[in-house]
């Protein structure tokens, strides 16, 4: 559920008319609904009440510092992948002690931050980097928290860029390895075992995957158990999908009670990493037609495209599409909602059933606030957008639109 509805025949965030914030801000601009963030992050507090448990907010999926600093007071920690995660997730407010650190390629400098900043846990990614971070340790005076990252062979049955579960993507452990792993890490003078890592992908839109998943790391648990290593932290990752089209995922409410049973009698403490499921629906990208184009089929060619929303290009994902005012989904043609840059490959929609715009409307593209602006850029020379957070009839504005000048800010000639 979120906050974006028609009013009178006109679409709204929360109490504010879409065609107002574009005639106040310009376009393209990301909306957020203040009140959808608030409700979406409640409902995980909600769902996995029974057992103690930290929601890290995955920073990747939308890394606004005032949408992290609202997270940061309603109880989140934070997943990241980078250090300038971690500096993004910091500066919110966010404990570093309820900050996880994943991904493949973490440099020295990403390292020696994280040590410094006395985060919860880094993820380990392979056997080498479990080395240079025990090296980093010692050299700084310092123990690192670790977990593996085991890759429990699950297929996530999503998009394949995506998908992050087998072990012919580059991510985690083989499941089949961990336990030899774990092992050497125990000798290691400079890490301290803390926890198990696992996350098989994004856009989930079933429980059964999570349910194989979280079932072959137990067993895994078991055995480090048994040969004298304590785990206190179990990572289920993220990945629970949201309603793009007609997607039927299930609610993290259904999710916890499946999980319930196969966490019975574990004694830890579970880490949770949605980032879609509570960012994705509560903000959409709002832009205006710029002109019409008949040819083979009709192009609607519009002031934003894959410079400031690329899943569309990169996935072929399926964003719905919205008039501003309520008249235009009375008529309908059949195309393409194109954007401006010098590509074939610049689309929103294509092939589709479209509301049939003209020059000068307002539309919105439905479910962009996770992967939207994040995966921005300035492709073409074109200035990244402006973010804004609507609560009730306030309106903040949260990112300021570039400027051409700050295209060479960072340029020396």
């Amino acid at each position: 559920m979120h906050h974006f509805k028609y009013k009178n025949g006109e679409l709204y965030a929360e109490e504010i008319p879409l065609s107002e914030l574009a005639d106040k801000f310009g376009t393209p601009l990301y909306v957020y609904s203040r009140k959808t963030i608030e409700r979406h992050f409640r409902t995980y507090l909600d769902a996995f009440r029974y057992i103690e448990h930290i929601v890290c907010f995955a920073v990747k999926s939308n890394p606004n510092p005032s949408i992290l600093r609202l997270l940061a007071k309603m109880g989140a920690g934070a997943d990241i992948v980078s250090g300038g995660e971690l500096y993004l997730a910091l500066k919110a407010g966010i404990p570093p002690e309820k900050i996880v650190y994943t991904g493949v390629g973490k440099t020295e400098e990403e390292i020696r931050f994280a040590l410094k900043s006395g985060i919860l846990m880094f993820n380990i990614e392979s056997e080498e980097e479990l080395r240079e971070i025990d090296n980093i340790a010692k050299k700084m005076g310092k123990k690192a928290r670790i977990g593996l990252r085991v890759n429990p062979e699950v297929d996530a049955k999503t998009h394949p860029y995506i998908s992050t579960g087998l072990k012919k993507y580059k991510f985690g452990i083989p499941i089949e390895n961990a336990l030899e792993l774990y092992i050497y890490a125990k000798k290691l003078k400079n890490v301290e075992i803390t926890g198990i890592h696992s996350h098989i992908g994004s856009q989930i839109t079933a429980t059964e995957p999570f349910i194989q998943s979280l079932s072959n790391i137990i067993r895994l648990t078991d055995n480090l158990r048994r040969i004298g290593i304590t785990i206190k932290y179990l990572d289920l990752g993220g990945g629970l999908g949201i309603k793009y089209k007609d997607e039927e995922p299930p609610l993290p409410s259904e999710l916890s009670m499946e999980l319930k049973n196969i966490l019975m009698g574990q004694d830890v403490k579970i880490i949770l990493e949605p980032g879609r499921s509570i960012i994705g629906n509560a903000g959409i990208l709002l832009g205006k037609v710029l002109y019409t184009k008949k040819a083979h089929k009709t192009f609607i060619i519009t002031d934003t495209g894959m410079n400031d929303l690329i899943r569309p290009t990169l996935y072929q994902a399926y964003h719905q599409i919205l008039p501003v005012k309520r008249s235009k989904l009375s008529k309908t043609i059949f195309g393409d909602l194109v954007g401006p840059i010098c590509e074939s490959g610049d689309y929103i929609a294509k092939e589709r059933v479209l509301p049939a715009m003209k020059r000068g409307d307002y539309f919105v593209v439905m479910s962009a606030g996770a992967y939207g602006f994040s995966m921005s850029s300035n492709y073409n020379a074109r200035p990244r957008v402006a973010e804004v957070l609507v609560d009730g009839k306030k309106v903040s504005l949260i990112r300021k639109r570039e400027t051409y000048a700050d295209l060479t800010r960072n340029c020396r000639i």
